[in-house]
């Protein structure tokens, strides 16, 4: 198990800060809190990828041509 440059030694001390700062009790839920953050954030944007696909491209994103003056005639 290799995180990057980190090796096993350094994941177990990291992990005994964390249980030492936090205490036994509170790291599942502190990592309950991080997965519902992420599952929520997830939902948020594929709810925002299907909103644009049911009401298309939003409004002002469309290219709308350029409106050109026609030359004014001179009557003879």
């Amino acid at each position: 198990m290799n995180f990057g440059n980190l090796g096993f030694t350094e994941i177990l001390i990291l992990l005994l800060i964390l249980v030492l700062f936090f205490g036994a009790k509170r790291i599942p839920e502190i990592g309950a809190s991080i997965g519902k953050g992420i599952r929520e954030f997830k939902n948020s944007l594929r709810d925002g990828e299907d909103d644009e696909r049911i009401e298309g491209p939003r409004a002002g994103s469309e290219t709308v041509p350029p409106v050109r003056d026609e030359p004014k005639r001179l009557s003879d």
